[in-house]
């Protein structure tokens, strides 16, 4: 399936898939996006929440590791507030090294270390990228993840429902939910009903909040 560099509205790149008219990032803005949906309305939402200890680890859980943009900036915010991130990313299909070598999130951030050790961790391995973080990449489809009370947080950056509806369904969520440990919290940029409707009926308790440019609203579901 081709696969094409495009710069979105705010100058960071994304890869675009013209046969789906699918991009992995929103053309809004790719960092905008992932600042928003994941580090904002995710990782910050959960660390003032009851189920945050102070100090302690958080475990992080990412559908769709894609890029690696999330887990970079997330690498990034854990070392500017000193926090724990234990890291999971699951992928089906990495990207390759050429399409690796032509995003500019280095650039962008100007943060190149990072970012290479993000991509210079063997699958299937624990890694050390900083002090704060902790990476591990498996290659995998999603409805084989069989994690319990594991993750305190889960980054939900599947491709949307129009191209790949399967990703979005009770049995995805239930694995999701029983993936989390009670007072988890899971956010994603869709804010389609059925999507909501399928997390609330396997346990999840569902708000919309603002979405990121470009998007009225997004979801975000806590395990009470």
């Amino acid at each position: 399936m081709e696969r094409k560099i495009i710069i979105t509205d705010d100058g960071s790149t994304t890869i675009h898939i013209p046969e789906w008219n699918e991009q992995y990032h929103s053309t809004h803005g790719a960092i905008q996006e992932a600042e928003h949906v994941y580090l904002e309305h995710g990782l910050a939402f959960f660390c003032t929440s009851e189920g945050y200890a102070k100090d302690s680890e958080i475990s992080i859980l990412e559908i769709g590791f894609g890029t690696g943009l999330n887990a970079f900036l997330t690498a990034i915010k854990a070392e500017a507030l000193n926090l724990n991130c234990n890291y999971v990313g699951v992928e089906g299909f990495p990207i390759s090294k050429e399409e690796l070598k032509a995003l500019n999130y280095s650039e962008a951030l100007k943060d190149d270390v990072v970012f290479d050790a993000i991509h210079e961790c063997d699958w299937e391995k624990d890694c050390m990228v900083s002090k704060n973080f902790s990476l591990k990449k498996e290659q995998k489809q999603f409805s084989e993840i069989t994690d319990k009370n594991k993750f305190d947080v889960i980054y939900f950056d599947a491709f949307g429902p129009r191209v790949q509806p399967e990703l979005w369904t009770e049995a995805i969520f239930k694995s999701m939910y029983e993936a989390m440990k009670p007072n988890g919290v899971l956010v994603t940029y869709c804010a389609q009903g059925h999507a909501r409707r399928a997390m609330i009926s396997v346990g999840f308790t569902v708000e919309k909040v603002k979405g990121p440019p470009g998007k009225r609203h997004m979801l975000r579901a806590v395990k009470l």
